[in-house]
Parts: C-alpha cells; sequence; structure tokens
C-alpha cells in the first residue's frame, strides 16, 4: 500500500513523519534516506510500519527507519526502535523478526585477484558442495538435546571449544559470539527439534557465501590497521538462527498476543504484539531469543569453519597460511540492552534493530581492544551482482540512531514479484558478463535474489556515509556466490 501520509524533509539525508499524523503515535518517526530512496520506501507499507512502531508504550525519541527499509512483518525491514524499562517499555517480537540474529560476518585472505586466476569455478563449485543450503537443508553436525542446550548457552565459544576455529574469532564477533542471559527452559521442544540438524547449513532465501575482491578502498588508515587493500580477496557469510529461531518467534508472536489483552496494551497491528519488558512474558522471550541468537552465532562460525576447509582444499593448505581471519561479525535482527543519554541522562534501553546493524562509535566499551580506538566494523552487503561495503560506526549513529545502520541494500521487488516479472536467462547472462560464478538450489531463489530485486547498494550507502551514521572503509565486488 503505497504511503499517502504526512512526510516533511529534514534534510538531504532524513524524513519525518510527525506523530500528528496519527492521534496513537507517542513520538515522531524518522527515515534516512535520499529523495530517490524515499519514492521506492514510500511504494510499500513500510512508512506506515514506522507510524505504528511509533505507538509503542515506552518508546524515546523517534521510530527509526534506515534506507533500505521495506514491508517487514511488525517492523518495517530496516527499523529500529528503543524502549525505557523505566517508563512502561516493551519488547515485542515483530521488532526483532523471525530469523533472529539473522547477519554477516567478514573473513580477509591474504589472496588476491591473481591467486584465484583459473580457480573460481573450482572453488564455487567446492563451497556449494561443502555448504549445506536451501530450505531445510541440514548439517554434518549432530547435537544430543544436551549439546544443543550447552550451544544456545555457549554461542561460537561451544565450536571453538570443539575444535572449530581459534579463541581470536570469538574477539571479532558481536558479543563475543555469545549474549549472556540465555535461557534454555524457555525453548520450545519444536524449536529445539528443528535446529538438532540445522548448525553449519546456510538456509534459502537471501543467505549467501560470497567470494569478492576489495575493488575500492575510501579509508586507507582504517584499511591498513584491518590489514586490508585492493585487489585482495575477502568473503563474507550470511545467515541466521534456521528453523530454531523461526520457531521461538512463531511461539512468542501468539503468546505476546495474549500478553496485549493481559496488560492492557493496544497496538495499531496485531504483528506489534508485545509485553512490559519487566514482565513474566518479556523475560522468557528474552531468554529464548538470546538463545537463538547464541545458535546464529554458533551457525556462522560453522559455515566459516566450512569456508576455511574448503580453501584450504584448493590451496592445498591450511586456513591459518591463507590468512583467513575474521574481520568482524554483526548481528541483524536481535533486540538488545544497551546504555545511551536521553534528555542529558544515561539510560539503559531496549533497543529494537529489525534488519538493522548495530555501529558503535571510537571508544565504546563495547568493543573489542583491537576495534577500540576506530569504532565497530559495519559490514553491509549488497546484492550478488553488484558491491559491497566495510564501514566502522561513529558517534553520531550513537547520538542519533541508537548505535544502529543499515544492514544491507533491501529489497525493491518482493520475492513473488521477482519471480513473476524477472527472466533467468537475462539475469544468468549478465551475471556472467561480469565474471560472477553463481551455485544456486534452483532457478526461483536465482529470480528471488537477482540485483533488479534490490535497491542499489551505492544509493543506500550513500545515505548512511553522507548523515554520518556509518564511514566508508572499502568496497568489494562479487567473485562467486552460493545462494541458500
Amino acid at each position: 500500500m503505497a504511503w499517502e501520509g504526512k512526510l516533511e524533509k529534514i534534510n538531504d539525508y532524513q524524513f519525518l513523519i510527525p506523530k500528528s499524523h496519527n492521534s496513537g503515535m507517542r513520538v515522531d518517526g524518522i527515515i534516512y534516506a535520499d529523495d530517490k530512496l524515499i519514492s521506492d520506501i514510500k511504494k510499500d507499507n513500510a512508512l506506515q510500519q514506522v507510524a505504528n512502531v511509533a505507538s509503542l508504550p515506552g518508546i524515546v525519541n523517534y521510530s527509526l527507519a534506515m534506507p533500505d527499509a521495506h514491508w517487514g512483518y511488525g517492523f518495517c525491514i530496516g527499523g529500529v526502535a528503543a524502549t525505557d524499562p523505566e517508563k512502561g517499555g516493551v519488547i515485542s517480537p515483530g521488532g526483532v523478526g523471525f530469523d533472529i540474529n539473522c547477519g554477516v560476518r567478514m573473513l580477509k585472505t591474504n589472496l588476491t585477484i591473481k591467486d584465484l586466476a583459473g580457480k573460481i569455478s573450482k572453488i564455487a563449485d567446492l563451497l556449494y558442495q561443502n555448504v549445506p543450503s536451501g530450505l531445510g537443508s541440514k548439517g554434518n553436525i549432530k547435537l544430543s538435546f544436551r549439546q544443543e542446550q550447552r550451544l544456545i548457552t555457549e554461542g561460537a565459544a561451544w565450536l571453538v571449544k570443539s575444535g572449530m576455529g581459534v579463541k581470536q574469532d570469538l574477539e571479532c564477533c558481536e558479543e563475543n559470539g555469545a549474549i549472556e542471559g540465555a535461557d534454555p527452559d524457555s525453548v520450545s521442544e519444536r524449536a529445539y527439534e528443528r535446529g538438532r540438524r540445522q548448525i553449519g547449513t546456510l538456509g534459502s532465501g537471501n543467505h549467501f557465501v560470497e567470494v569478492c575482491v576489495i575493488d575500492e578502498v575510501f579509508d586507507d588508515k582504517a584499511a591498513d590497521k584491518l590489514g586490508m587493500e585492493l585487489g585482495q580477496i575477502a568473503i563474507m557469510i550470511h545467515s541466521g538462527s534456521r528453523g530454531f529461531g523461526y520457531q521461538i518467534c512463531d511461539d512468542y508472536t501468539r503468546s505476546m498476543a495474549k500478553a496485549l489483552l493481559k496488560y492492557g496494551i493496544n497496538v495499531p497491528d496485531r504483528q506489534l504484539a508485545c509485553a512490559p519488558i519487566n514482565s513474566p512474558e518479556a523475560r522468557s522471550y528474552i531468554g529464548a531469543m538470546r538463545a537463538a541468537a547464541n545458535y546464529a552465532w554458533a551457525n556462522r562460525h560453522a559455515l566459516m569453519h566450512l569456508v576455511r576447509e574448503s580453501f584450504a582444499a584448493i590451496f592445498v593448505v591450511n586456513w591459518q597460511s591463507l590468512g583467513m581471519e575474521l574481520v568482524y561479525d554483526v548481528a541483524h535482527n536481535i533486540a538488545k540492552f544497551e546504555k545511551y543519554v536521553v534528555d542529558g541522562k544515561e539510560k539503559e534501553l531496549c533497543i529494537h534493530r529489525k534488519g538493522a546493524t548495530r555501529a558503535l562509535g571510537p571508544g565504546n566499551i563495547n568493543l573489542p581492544d583491537r576495534y577500540k580506538d576506530m569504532g565497530q566494523p559495519v559490514i553491509i552487503p549488497g546484492d550478488m551482482g553488484r558491491a559491497s561495503y566495510l564501514l566502522l560506526g561513529t558517534k553520531k549513529a550513537e547520538q542519533q540512531t541508537f548505535g544502529s545502520t543499515c544492514h544491507g541494500a533491501g529489497r525493491l521487488k518482493s520475492r513473488h514479484n521477482a519471480v513473476k516479472t524477472l527472466n533467468i536467462e537475462t539475469i544468468n547472462r549478465d551475471l556472467k558478463s561480469k565474471g560472477i560464478e553463481i551455485r544456486a538450489a534452483g532457478r526461483k531463489t536465482i529470480l528471488e535474489e537477482a540485483p533488479q530485486a534490490y535497491k542499489d547498494i551505492s544509493d543506500v550507502i550513500g545515505v548512511v556515509s553522507g548523515s554520518g551514521i556509518s564511514s566508508k572503509i572499502l568496497r568489494t565486488k562479487p567473485l562467486c556466490v552460493i545462494k541458500g
């Protein structure tokens, strides 16, 4: 449904939905976009969802949307909202999403584009063979019930203890690869069942493994500190909590609907079902959500292990010799308790990020020592035919967006519309002309994830960079992509 409500341009990168748009709005809505992107965002229901989120009890400052915003469940994808527990603030599963802690990690290597000459097709084939992908895919890691409970408590660290990766990997993950407070008892039997065989699997939809080359550097000092340079090969892994997280969201969206009646909360959309943060319902959801977040960090860690093994097999050396070190791992769909200054006073708030990336600035106490003086690495993938970016978080993001930025290019066409309107031969020909190798389970996945189905990532990056909520380090271009 196209937006026909109030919308005011604040500056080149911000638009305002005034709270006078709707009597239920407690705060204004702010959308980070330029003139081109806002015209696309207005075409679906995303702006109405921004206005709806502004009605949540205890919401602080603004209901926010990033430039990759598009329609989602409850919150728009690209939505950010902070609620204050001391003022009746709530937590909403719709503000996190079904794929809890869907996120992306980036590895660097000491390989260059010349080292991959004549090998890209072989690398694509081996990755596709070694990385289980597609709907319902199952991995080679078989967990007992007790092992699964340990994994959702310890996250990626449990796999490091099992011999996958090294301790340094954990230092380069948001929350060190495991957020405290996961509650195995708040997870349903069905969620355990769905997650038991899916660790180390890519899944379906927009999830991917991408081998890429750095083709432009914007910040030489930051790139040098990261050990990254022009022509260097990097790898991105994008996946989440699979059926485990989906089931948790499904379980709790139903229970939260009952909480609306219990606590007398009125929301304009039932998909915003929520509960007061200090309530038993919220505490139970938070414990289960954190369990799913830890599952996702472990899943991406296992996928990284498979990627490292694949490259080691291709080049007949161990992964350490290839310099396959983790740069960083960020979450996209999560609610976290973080401290920000509101009206001159530091407060702990519940930050919902739905299709949005944390972007902490230099000096933040939550960053590992290696990134303290530069800010948090922010990985923003584009689509399988265009560029992706590595950026840094900023102090301005902490001041304006609760330390948040975008998470990708954002869909331009729905999956259904992409399948209906795009031509597979044209897509394959275009990708081949760019030298990009694609491996996917079927025709439908390629159509759904075609570059034409997404906004141009350079437009999105232009907004977060121009507005100062992220700072560009470098850009990469895809060489081969394994799609879910």
